[in-house]
């Protein structure tokens, strides 16, 4: 039985012979469409970005896993976490089959790879979590990677394009994208990785809410290490403060960056110390601190 992810579409064909207005309109179609798959696995998206939260609230780290398109699109999501989300490089991993590229070159050879993973997960425990993404739910790169982890106890968040796929019978959160065939049957750079880049987009945003690190659709954690990011970083402590450019700015300076302490100090003419305890006792919950800025009896605890 051909795979979803194999299977022709049904309006492709004579593709190569049509107007390339039409052929350009089909294409588009075609993932507009995928994005919406997105929207009938909310419930799970909600489940795995519980388990990438609480590995990352307990010390544990988020891995990804993947071979191919899916990998880019994964690549994607793992490195902005840094910059957008104030995630420490060392608790987010990357596994990609054959390495990430250092050319325009993608050998398809690597996802059958899979002696390195041993190596690559010999740490992975209990207290993390691994996204593994797969359009066929059957590469052998990302299965072992998922394998190994349930070994080991680690959460498995597993995503994949075909019902009843060995990577989703290995997941603890298991997402089902139910894409349609692509116009280039095969091509899951297209619908499918546009429903993955919405799906892992969506996870690793839910799961910096629940860290803490969005207030009122701000990125409060940002690292703010451009002129860009730190305008950005001074604007948001203005809107949140309720203060002039000018005290974001000094608050800024005083935080040494760091927007929660400063949107604290800037909203209660605190000092650091003061704002940094505010923080703790709100366990870096910007809007608990906040409420507790609203008590004043309740800064000196």
């Amino acid at each position: 039985m051909v795979s979803m992810t194999e299977k022709l579409h049904a309006d492709a064909v004579g593709l190569d012979a049509r107007a390339p207005l039409e052929v350009a309109a089909l294409l588009v179609e075609s993932q507009v469409e995928a994005a919406t798959v997105v929207a009938d696995v909310l419930p799970d998206l909600c489940v795995g970005a519980d388990h990438m939260a609480a590995s990352l609230a307990s010390g544990g780290s988020l891995i990804y896993a993947a071979a191919g398109s899916s990998a880019l699109m994964m690549l994607a999501d793992a490195l902005e976490l840094g910059g957008t989300f104030g995630i420490e490089a060392g608790a987010v991993r990357v596994l990609m089959a054959g390495g990430i590229p250092t050319n325009f070159q993608m050998p398809g050879d690597t996802e059958d790879e899979t002696d390195s993973l041993s190596i690559a997960l010999a740490d992975i425990g209990a207290s993390d979590t691994l996204v593994a993404v797969s359009a066929s739910g059957s590469t052998p790169y990302t299965l072992e990677a998922a394998r190994i982890a349930k070994q080991k106890g680690a959460r498995i968040i597993a995503i994949a394009h075909n019902p009843n796929t060995p990577l989703l019978a290995l997941g603890d959160c298991s997402i089902l994208l139910q894409t349609a065939p692509e116009v280039i049957s095969g091509s899951t750079r297209m619908g499918a990785a546009t429903a993955q880049k919405i799906a892992m987009n969506t996870l690793s945003t839910l799961m910096a809410i629940q860290l803490g690190h969005v207030h009122d659709g701000m990125m409060v954690n940002l690292k703010a290490d451009n002129l860009k990011l730190k305008k950005r970083a001074s604007q948001i402590v203005q809107v949140i403060a309720d203060v002039p450019v000018e005290q974001a700015e000094n608050a800024m300076s005083l935080a040494s960056g760091n927007v929660k302490l400063a949107s604290l100090i800037a909203a209660g003419n605190l000092c650091v110390e003061e704002a940094q305890a505010l923080l703790d006792k709100a366990k870096g919950n910007l809007r608990g601190a906040l409420g507790r800025l609203a008590k004043p009896d309740q800064i000196q605890e």
